[in-house]
């Protein structure tokens, strides 16, 4: 009872503005700059949060499921789920002998594919069976991706599971590179209950600040270099600057993690990249997004659907706008908490192995 409390509901449907003569239904809506300052409200609130479908006559915005996987997932209490989207990696299996059998009957372990996806995975022997499984995981086909790119489309499920699994409490959200080998109660027990949290995330293994992210995914070229400046700038023009230890009353202070450097000079040795960064760190603005526990509450809705509405009006890298959601949800609500853990980062890799996209010359793994 200690998570805020405020009801949530969604927008579903936009009409035709009267002064528009051209419209085109979007996946993720028409969000107005008001609307959007407005949404970081946690209050009782009707929001964009995806799933948006145009007028009559109309064609879908996309992420269409089969009537019968909807009726699957309305069952849902406690959700793993993770998503192949372009055929992009191999299908990972859980490992069975770390998953109790109660969490095999309890949990839904489902992976969303295209049916690109699905036909290369059935090519390669892996074929679902009579009731939609291979393996542990419940195959789910999405039809009508609503983004052309990949990695975009990849972050409704990633984000808006509460809006997928309705009736869900928790959900864990693991990449497709990853595969999970931990039974899924005892994740949410240690990541959420024990530490009373209501979402979880790791630290970037390497990266702590957004401004390195920022040079890095241009660096590499993980995206348009104007793109990216574009919603950087907008996110500076919104208060988001770098931690000044003269001011700490930022109004969106980034880069929180700078007196690691005071506790190496105290120890008088340097600390480990995992030590370094989280043992004395409580909030690190760069995310390792491949896996995240949460529990559906409302101000963990909330963030999600913002995070989620960032990535749809700008890039698909999310741990650029990771730091400007939660620092501005925090900003705006004053005497609210969101309850947020964000662990170490070696914690992750411990309870999921990872492993590299597919490529051209890469073979199939073994089923585990």
């Amino acid at each position: 009872m200690k998570f805020v409390q405020f009801s949530l509901t969604y927008i579903t449907k936009e009409e035709i503005p009267d002064e528009n003569n051209i419209f085109k239904p979007q996946f993720g809506g028409h969000q107005t700059l008001k609307q959007r300052e407005n949404s970081y409200y946690a209050r009782n609130q009707t929001l964009h949060c995806g799933f948006v479908k145009g007028p009559e006559g109309f064609p879908s915005t996309g992420f269409d499921l089969h009537e019968k996987d909807k009726e699957y997932m309305a069952t849902c209490k406690v959700v793993v789920s993770s998503c192949i989207f372009g055929s992009s990696d191999f299908l990972r299996r859980p490992t069975k002998s770390k998953i109790h059998t109660y969490s095999k009957k309890n949990v839904c372990l489902v992976m969303f594919l295209d049916e690109l996806t699905l036909a290369k995975l059935s090519s390669e022997g892996q074929i679902p069976d009579d009731n939609g499984y291979i393996g542990l995981w419940r195959i789910i086909v999405v039809k009508n991706l609503p983004y052309a790119d990949m990695r975009k489309t990849g972050k409704i499920p990633k984000f808006l599971s509460h809006r997928l699994f309705q009736s869900a409490r928790y959900s864990i959200w693991i990449d497709s590179k990853m595969r999970l080998q931990a039974d899924p109660l005892l994740i949410l027990e240690y990541f959420l209950w024990r530490k009373r949290s209501e979402y979880a995330i790791s630290n970037h293994y390497d990266r702590h600040c957004v401004w390195e992210e920022v040079l890095q995914n241009k660096r590499l070229n993980k995206y348009n270099h104007s793109a990216i400046d574009e919603q950087f700038r907008f996110y500076q023009s919104d208060g988001l600057m770098k931690f000044n230890e003269s001011d700490p009353s930022s109004p969106l202070p980034s880069c929180l993690c700078h007196f690691h450097v005071l506790v190496e000079q105290i120890l008088s040795f340097p600390l480990s990249s995992c030590d370094r960064f989280c043992h004395y760190c409580v909030f690190a603005d760069v995310p390792e997004g491949s896996f995240i526990v949460r529990a559906h509450t409302p101000m963990s809705n909330l963030f999600s659907c913002l995070w989620f509405n960032e990535v749809n009006q700008f890039t698909s890298r999310d741990q650029l706008s990771f730091a400007y959601t939660f620092l501005k949800l925090r900003r705006m609500n004053p005497g609210k908490s969101f309850f947020l853990n964000m662990f170490k980062d070696c914690e992750r890799r411990a309870i999921a192995k990872l492993f590299h996209h597919r490529t051209e010359d890469s073979h199939p793994p073994p089923a585990s």
